[in-house]
């Protein structure tokens, strides 16, 4: 008992040397995280709490043919299936190691429990022996290197609960923009389909003039050759279409298939964007938080390295009913208490060795995480930046496509009357194509950069 109180008062003195210590989020500056949109060097000074990655799901993404296929994705998803499995997997760890600090108690043991012995020459002078032992051994976690072990494998467990958000996070996000891209091609599809009949308009009406003799067969030959390309330009709309389907598909956890989906002119997004504080992304971003717990858990490694020091203590007791060889009849109970102590003096450097190695780690999982925080504040910047340059483009375009349609509808009618050239009505019509399609790609991108910047911020809430 002398002894006890002695290694638990060498136990009080050991805890200032930080054995017992929690993990304490080191200093992280996060001053001018996220970059201004409109200036080129100042940084966005944001004073508000209430981020737009707070915000759920259904909140961001009302299209109701998307959250369909967006609860579809999260229930059959199989890498989120798998990321729930893992964290499974992590609760046990954890639920085995506070049994750590529980006795263990075992029946029986290397001895037979019980033996018959007979002299060869003497079958009278056989002996019957039997024990049925109980064993207890408890270990003493004086110097933390139990509780160190738990606390890391808690660490990991949040950790995996982490990534189990990321991967949430980038399902929601990947089925959006699968989504989203359909809606791109559909309109595509449209806006080249329509030209295809204007182009075939144009060409018909050439082969008139040229069997009027007022013009030559050259000019009938290019106009064939512009609606021919906008049947090409439709066939590999049809598929891309075909292969995002299928990609999309495969997300929501179903053989590929056509998807129900509605129209671009349809879709209602943010377009006031509250990103909050920087530091909210410590807290908001799976990936941060993840990399934090990976460094949380390296500290404690670092303790449990250095609780291996010291000295391991157990106690325990054990108890057999038995006959003692034939000495009892019938047997009587037989009890043994013991205590052990192990003290590491020479273990060929690999004590050192370990230590090192953990304190490596540690300063390897900051590294990490101090970089996982500046890749978060990159990836808000550039979706912010994107989503404010692509809707001002569509704005542009949508300019430059009014201006256009005039000139189209201009060209023909001078072209009727001889007063403008074939090649300036296949111009105009080109030109109008390559805006059409340019305005719905931006429009694509604009949405895409609401989806970029709800992930960046930490979104897949519920």
């Amino acid at each position: 008992m002398k002894k006890l109180m002695i290694f638990a008062a060498v136990s009080l003195l050991m805890s200032s040397c930080g054995l017992y210590n929690k993990y304490e989020r080191p200093d992280v500056d996060t001053k001018g995280l996220i970059r201004d949109t409109i200036s080129d060097v100042d940084t966005l000074a944001v004073q508000d709490t209430a981020s737009f990655g707070n915000l759920p799901w259904r909140s961001v993404f009302t299209d109701a043919q998307l959250r369909t296929l967006i609860e579809q994705g999260l229930e059959k998803n199989a890498n989120l299936q798998n990321a729930a499995l893992t964290v499974q997997m992590y609760e046990t760890m954890l639920k085995a190691a506070k049994l750590a600090f529980l006795p263990a108690v075992s029946l029986g043991g290397t001895t037979p429990i019980g033996t018959i012995s007979t002299l060869y020459t003497d079958p009278s002078m056989t002996t019957k022996a039997y024990s049925i032992p109980v064993a207890a051994s408890w270990t003493l976690d004086l110097f933390g290197n139990i509780l160190s072990q738990k606390r890391s494998t808690q660490m990991k467990l949040l950790g995996m609960k982490d990534y189990q958000m990321a991967v949430r996070a980038q399902v929601i996000g990947g089925i959006a923009n699968a989504y989203y891209t359909l809606l791109m091609l559909d309109e595509q599809l449209r806006i080249v389909t329509e030209m295809s009949g204007m182009a075939k308009e144009t060409w018909e009406m050439m082969q008139l003039q040229y069997k009027l003799g007022r013009m030559r067969s050259t000019s009938v030959q290019s106009a064939e050759a512009a609606y021919l390309s906008t049947l090409t330009q439709a066939n590999d709309f049809k598929r891309q279409i075909r292969a995002t389907e299928n990609a999309l598909s495969l997300l929501i956890g179903q053989a590929g298939q056509q998807i129900p989906r509605s129209t671009l002119a349809e879709q209602s997004l943010p377009s006031e964007f509250s990103t909050g504080v920087g530091v909210a992304l410590l807290k908001n971003r799976p990936d941060v938080h993840n990399a934090e717990m990976t460094l949380a858990s390296c500290f404690h490694d670092v303790q449990t390295a250095r609780s291996q020091f010291y000295p391991n203590i157990s106690i325990g007791a054990s108890a057999a009913f038995t006959n003692s060889n034939g000495a009892f009849n019938p047997g009587k109970w037989l009890t043994t208490l013991f205590g052990s102590l192990t003290q590491p003096i020479f273990a060929r450097g690999a004590l050192i060795a370990n230590l090192k190695v953990s304190k490596l780690q540690y300063e390897q999982a900051f590294n990490t995480w101090q970089n996982a925080i500046l890749s978060a504040g990159n990836e808000v910047s550039n979706a912010l930046v994107n989503y404010n340059s692509y809707d001002a483009n569509s704005k542009i375009e949508a300019q430059r496509i009014e201006v256009l349609t005039k000139n189209v509808e201009d060209t023909k009618a001078l072209y009727k009357s001889s007063g403008a050239s074939y090649l300036e009505v296949l111009t105009a019509q080109t030109q109008l194509l390559s805006a059409q399609l340019q305005m719905v790609t931006d429009d694509f991108y604009k949405m895409q950069a609401v989806v970029s910047l709800y992930t960046a911020l930490g979104g897949g809430g519920k």
